[in-house]
């Protein structure tokens, strides 16, 4: 009757043994830094985002609303989304929300991250849309203040709220 290979006086037992547990580790050390690797680069993309979108307000601050306007002299939001998108981050846009809000993949609410559209419904048809930034704020062109940037916890967004797109 043949031994098997490992039986416990087996002289290959323990060099195996101890290059399984050597591969094991490595292996599960690989899995448990991957996660914090994503994490961390996420935050890194959102940090970047928000950055670019701060610039955006910092040089179109002032710029008041203007319904079919796309310049520094008067803006509407799809327009203002248009610029930023191609200015800060070269993707070009669709120039009116209802195309825009077809572009991209859609994002849960509880899932929006800087960078991201926004969409509402303002009143019965008319759609709205901003750019998600950091702790739940958002740059757009307000029909009211102009380039601005609004909390979306308001409750006067917050009601309003249609859905959000990812499109970088």
């Amino acid at each position: 009757m043949e031994k098997p290979l490992l039986n416990p006086s087996s002289p290959f037992r323990l060099p195996f043994v101890v290059l399984f547990l050597l591969l094991s580790a490595i292996l599960f050390q690989s899995c448990g830094t991957s996660g914090r690797t994503f994490d961390s680069e996420n935050r890194s993309r959102s940090y970047r985002v928000d950055v670019l979108l701060q610039d955006a307000h910092r040089d179109w601050r002032g710029t008041p609303y203007l319904l079919g306007g796309a310049g520094r002299r008067g803006i509407d939001c799809s327009a203002f989304t248009r610029e930023v998108y191609k200015e800060y981050f070269g993707v070009s846009l669709p120039r009116h929300t209802r195309d825009q809000i077809r572009e991209g993949r859609s994002v849960r609410r509880s899932g929006i991250r800087p960078g991201d559209m926004i969409f509402f419904e303002t009143s019965r048809g008319v759609l709205h849309v901003g750019i998600a930034m950091q702790n739940g704020r958002f740059l757009h062109a307000s029909t009211s203040q102009g380039v601005t940037i609004s909390d979306l916890s308001n409750r006067y967004w917050s009601k309003r709220f249609l859905r959000a797109r990812r499109v970088i």
